[in-house]
Parts: structure tokens; C-alpha cells; sequence
């Protein structure tokens, strides 16, 4: 068959999403939301040892980011147990929203379903919203698990994100995967200079720039342990 008759490849599209965000409501608890941090609460203060150094630094007032390093599933548990005034609404990827009992539950646990593959302008989207809402936003900003706990590459969404919603953003640094009857150290960092980025307006470089500064200051995290 010559090349003029094969069939073109059509580019995959984005898969659209059906599934709704439950954006957590600042000011209001949900019932499942609340039964789910109290019985992970138990759990790693009994039997994971869990000491968070900085976590006065959460303490604000609402909006802002909270950004965290991923290395393992516990990781959104462990910053919902530390934000005790707010319920946490974390991005996660999209496949976690298609299993059947799980992904229900994590949808009304405030996930945003994100497709890791394409520009998901519908989860930035919805990030702003929360943030203009005056909800707490929580982004992995590696976009991935990573069991080093270094972080190395930052997606530039979230960048974008942090630009153009215009709150804080707090850094926590999570020290490992929780064990049985091992010390589990989480470090929350001051929160990230953006204001003098934002000026200077939504771009490339601003983008590239605060890229670094997280890059930055994880490698910070991960050398002082009180920093």
C-alpha cells in the first residue's frame, strides 16, 4: 500500500471527564471528609511516629497552596492531618477516579481528577476555583510518585497555577513512606516568594523562575532539617 492510501493516525484526544468536584467548602466539615482524617489521625500517631517540624506554618488564614513532595499513596492523608482547619482539595490523576468504590470516595474527599497526558485546562481550571473560593489547594508538583522524596522536575502547571491564583504557597516536605513503629519527619517550609514574580506578570520567565525557587527550596528541606 503506498503512502498516500494509508490511513492518517488520528492524535489521541484528552479524555473528557464525567467526574464532578466536590470543592471543600471553607468554613464547613463534611462528615466523610472528617471520620476519614480522625481514623488516619489514630493510625500514624499509634503506629507511624509522625513528628512535623514547621507546622505552626500552616496555621493561616485561607486561600493558599499547600505543595508537597510524593512518595507514596499516605502523602494527601499526611497534609490533611496537619491542616486541621481546612479540608484539603488535592489534585490527583484521573485514573484514581475511574475505580469503582475508591474513586468515589476520593471524589467526595475533594480530589480533582487531572489527565497527566494532555494540558488539562478543565483541572487548572478548577484549581482557581478553589482558590478563589477561599479553599486550601493541594498539588504535587513532581505530578508523580518518587521514591527518592528528592524533587527534581516540577510540572510547569504548577507554576501557572500558583501564578495566577494569587495566594501563598507552603512548602511540606514528607520524609518517607510511613512504617510500623518507625519515626515518620515531615517538615513544612516558609512559604515561597511569589510577589515579586506576580509583578512582573504570568510568563515564561516567571514560570521558569518560580520553578526553580521549589526546586530550591527542597533541596533545603531535604538538607536542614529545620529549615
Amino acid at each position: 500500500m503506498s503512502e498516500q492510501n494509508q490511513p492518517e493516525k488520528q492524535e489521541k484526544k484528552p479524555e473528557k471527564k464525567n467526574f464532578q468536584h466536590h470543592m471543600a467548602v471553607p468554613g464547613k466539615k463534611g462528615i466523610i471528609y472528617t471520620i476519614a482524617r480522625g481514623i488516619f489521625w489514630i493510625y500514624f500517631h499509634l503506629f507511624c511516629f509522625m513528628h512535623c517540624t514547621g507546622r505552626e506554618k500552616l496555621n493561616l488564614d485561607a486561600p493558599y497552596i499547600v505543595i508537597a513532595n510524593h512518595t507514596s499513596f499516605a502523602d494527601p492523608i499526611i497534609a490533611a492531618m496537619l491542616i486541621r482547619r481546612y479540608e484539603v482539595n488535592f489534585l490527583g490523576k484521573i485514573e484514581l477516579a475511574k475505580a469503582p468504590v475508591v474513586g468515589k470516595l476520593l471524589m467526595h474527599l475533594h480530589m480533582i481528577p487531572v489527565d497527566r497526558h494532555h494540558s488539562d485546562m478543565e483541572a487548572m481550571r478548577a484549581c482557581l476555583r478553589v482558590t478563589k473560593a477561599g479553599g486550601v489547594l493541594g498539588i504535587f508538583p513532581e505530578g508523580t510518585r518518587h521514591k527518592e522524596g528528592i524533587m527534581e522536575h516540577v510540572e510547569s502547571g504548577v507554576a501557572l497555577i500558583a501564578l495566577r491564583s494569587g495566594v501563598p504557597m507552603i512548602p511540606l516536605y514528607i520524609g518517607g513512606k510511613p512504617r510500623l513503629f518507625r519515626r515518620l519527619d515531615v517538615r513544612v517550609g516558609d512559604p515561597i516568594a511569589m510577589d515579586d514574580l506576580r509583578a512582573r506578570g504570568v510568563n515564561r520567565d516567571t514560570c521558569e523562575e518560580l520553578l526553580a525557587r521549589i526546586t530550591e527550596t527542597y533541596r533545603a528541606l531535604t538538607a536542614h532539617p529545620e529549615a
